[in-house]
């Protein structure tokens, strides 16, 4: 009876070593306020594996701001996809070859399943009256936003108010020195988006928060709704949020086919929908048609202006670049 009780234990053990080594785990390294976004992705996404493999699968998050993401990646973060907000941190990690080289053509829309845009939250009632881009150069109006140089977010903020006196007929020189003036409205860079909405909200820093649209629902779940008001300019930005199979992790792994199907479940109608119920755009249109809480605004592409976020990283946020010249650190 000892001996077959044993003998039970041992096959149990086995048992269980077995369907722990059949769990596959997946970690993906996003930006920093995509994290109730990606939450709801893989509570769905965990239960539709299962059922189209048949095989179970736990799936992690690590988020912060994009450039910083990018860098723990190259320097041996072992994540099997990376979900950014820029194109210009998954080009880092090709040329790092920690990506492919051709990652934009392995998934439609150039590998962005979704896009986002730049808008305005500010107090409730909004007590500045901010209803655009010129509102913000305002003298005693304080602007809260990331820091270019560390976080997609303000990369985005920058070139979409660069671009709204370019739309509107403005010269290079005219759009700099009304992005400086935006600037000493600045009163500290936040380090990431959500850092940038906790000055805002929980330190009670500022007038108004530029930021992702995607960033409404945060602060909605977060903080309740009705904390702020939703402004949205006249013109913004087309934000597209670009993923990757990191290819140097998946090959350790051999969770080359979990990645491509996490990434492809973006794609999907759910995880289309799921975007829309977290104010990210879906680059299906008849997802998008659904939801009208999408306002259409002018909006403009960084190709359209700027050839690429490879060229305007060059031109405007690298050392020495032309953010450097009309920030001055507070």
């Amino acid at each position: 009876m000892k001996s077959a009780k044993l003998l039970f234990a041992a096959l149990a053990l086995a048992a269980s070593g077995l369907a722990s080594a059949q769990t596959q785990s997946l970690l993906n390294v996003s930006y920093d306020v995509a994290r109730e976004f990606y939450k709801d992705v893989n509570a769905a996404f965990v239960p539709f594996y299962k059922k189209t493999t048949g095989k179970d699968v736990k799936i992690e998050q690590s988020h912060a701001g994009s450039s910083a993401q990018a860098r723990a990646v190259a320097d041996g973060l072992d994540a099997d996809v990376v979900t950014m907000n820029t194109t210009t941190d998954i080009d880092f990690l090709a040329d790092k070859g920690v990506v492919a080289k051709d990652w934009q053509k392995r998934f439609p829309h150039n590998a962005a399943p979704t896009t986002s845009t730049m808008l305005f939250l500010v107090r409730n009632g909004n007590p500045k009256g901010i209803k655009d881009w010129d509102d913000l150069v305002k003298p005693g109006v304080q602007v809260v936003v990331v820091n270019p140089k560390t976080g997609g977010n303000g990369r985005y903020a920058y070139l979409a108010a660069w671009g709204y006196v370019k739309k509107k007929g403005g010269t290079d020189a005219q759009a700099a020195e009304f992005v400086g003036k935006l600037y000493k409205n600045v009163p500290v860079l936040a380090r990431g988006g959500r850092d940038a909405t906790s000055a805002f909200l929980q330190r009670n820093t500022g007038d108004v928060l530029i930021t992702f649209e995607s960033e409404v629902e945060s602060v909605n779940q977060e903080f309740g709704a009705n904390k702020v008001d939703v402004v949205y300019p006249s013109i913004s930005i087309v934000a597209e949020n670009p993923v990757a199979v990191v290819e140097r992790t998946v090959a350790k792994k051999g969770t080359a086919d979990l990645a491509k199907a996490y990434l492809n479940f973006l794609y999907s109608d759910e995880g289309q929908e799921i975007a829309a119920k977290h104010y990210i755009r879906p680059t299906s249109e008849a997802v998008l048609k659904k939801y009208p809480k999408f306002k259409q605004i002018k909006l403009f592409t960084v190709q359209e202006l700027f050839g690429s976020l490879a060229e305007a990283q060059k031109v405007h946020f690298n050392d020495g670049g032309q953010f450097d010249k009309i920030y001055t650190v507070k």
